[in-house]
């Protein structure tokens, strides 16, 4: 590739052009990239110059370093990752100071499982493979913090699961699916999976739009996924208001209202009212509440409500693969959600979290950039260019998740943006990371 019409001769206007390149199928992957000396002899630069742009592009993923062998434009990611999620996933931690791409809770900010693994060993047996697939002490403990009056209550392995559960029972080859947009890119993959249709639903700060929803509508969906509440990526929640407003236009279609899939995947950390669309629509909606990010993500529960029939046709599937979920698991998850340890452990996450959300959104606003602190662990930041912005950003160690993954296909975005995973950032670093957040939105 050719260097020399660049203007600047930084490391990150060299790996600017090489990310122009990668896009503009000058670079393939799988090509080898020129060495650092000759770039540097090229330039006229010196080759740490040099060293310092092909290591802001192997932390954004871009490349990758095979030692002597050279450095190369990065292959595909690996098969069993769904197309989208194969866009989020970056490079290993060479040289990254922040990773904030992966929308993850901070394990810090976790409850301690180690009281609750104490107490497991002598209630977690399973003597039979057909007993009752949810611990009834369990339910018994979930069901009064559901948003509505669930007829039946399940546990699943985690929220993508029991949204997939749902949608497989419920979606056929050709049907429609609404999804948000932007959304949580394995929905997107999901969808295309079964073979439906995707039909995307703008958003704003209160919801899903309702005149999105109402043409959404028209073209006969048989379900609707939505994010109640710490919206992935873009932080916002539902409003009570919201929801009675798309509960109304749902209700107009009479018996053909579909299937209302809602994912509560940060429950318990969002500082936002609990919202479901069940209070109106009881017998149409199935809301699953994840404890991953609450609780800790390898726990893998979540629980399921929703109509009996539906619900059962669920756990009836299941028990031809998984059988349960893990009776030892859902034992130390009745733990946690019982133990006054835990809970305040788990309340002080949720006033952490918020703490940081609004310590980054106050920060950007002393660099011109006017963000409302979002709700859960994630922030969608505007910004001039995605892919500079990510290599800006990589420039200085930092690793964010590119918005484009986050779109639906045919969705063309006004603004490009980035998914950063603010609730991993202290308070004392967010002056110094909203900084580079600020550079990042205005990089080209």
């Amino acid at each position: 590739m050719d260097f020399s019409e660049l203007d600047e001769r930084t490391p990150q206007a060299i790996a600017g052009a090489v990310s122009r390149a990668v896009r503009a199928g000058e670079l393939a992957p799988g090509d080898r990239m020129p060495t650092v000396r000759d770039v540097a002899a090229d330039l006229g630069v010196s080759p740490a110059t040099v060293s310092a742009a092909w290591q802001a592009l192997r932390r954004t993923g871009l490349v990758v370093s095979r030692g002597r062998a050279g450095t190369y434009v990065s292959d595909a990611p690996t098969a069993w990752l769904s197309p989208r999620v194969r866009g989020l996933v970056g490079a290993g931690p060479d040289g990254l100071r922040l990773d904030l791409s992966r929308g993850t809770p901070d394990p810090l900010l976790l409850p301690s499982l180690g009281p609750a693994l104490g107490r497991v060993s002598a209630s977690a047996a399973t003597l039979a493979y057909h007993d009752e697939p949810v611990l009834p002490a369990l339910r018994a403990a979930l069901a009064p913090t559901w948003p509505y009056v669930a007829e039946a209550i399940t546990v699943v392995d985690g929220a993508t699961d029991g949204v997939a559960r749902t949608l497989e029972q419920v979606v056929s080859y050709g049907d429609r699916v609404v999804l948000e947009s932007p959304g949580f890119p394995p929905f997107f993959d999901l969808v295309e999976a079964l073979g439906a249709e995707v039909v995307p639903v703008a958003l704003d700060g209160s919801g899903v739009r309702v005149d999105a929803l109402r043409r959404a509508l028209a073209r006969q969906p048989v379900a609707v996924v939505l994010q109640s509440r710490a919206h992935n990526p873009t932080g916002g929640a539902m409003t009570p208001a919201r929801a009675r407003a798309l509960a109304g236009v749902l209700r107009r279609l009479g018996d053909d209202v579909p299937w209302i899939v809602e994912d509560d995947h940060s429950g318990a950390i969002s500082t936002s009212p609990d919202v479901s669309l069940g209070t109106w629509l009881p017998d149409r909606v199935v809301h699953v509440r994840s404890y991953s990010k609450s609780h800790g993500p390898d726990l893998r529960i979540a629980a399921l409500g929703g109509p009996a029939h539906l619900v059962d046709r669920i756990v009836a599937r299941r028990m031809l693969g998984p059988s349960w979920t893990s009776r030892m698991l859902q034992t130390i998850l009745l733990d946690l959600l019982t133990s006054s340890q835990s809970m305040d452990e788990v309340a002080e996450a949720r006033r952490q979290y918020f703490g940081r959300q609004h310590a980054i959104a106050d920060a950007l606003a002393g660099h011109g950039l006017d963000v409302v602190a979002p709700d859960g662990i994630n922030l969608w930041l505007p910004v001039a260019d995605e892919r500079a912005a990510a290599v800006h950003l990589a420039a200085a160690g930092i690793r964010v998740a590119a918005g484009s993954a986050f779109l639906a296909a045919d969705h063309d975005a006004e603004t490009p943006h980035v998914r950063v995973t603010t609730g991993l950032v202290t308070p004392d670093d967010a002056p110094d990371v909203a900084a580079h957040l600020a550079g990042a939105a205005r990089a080209r």
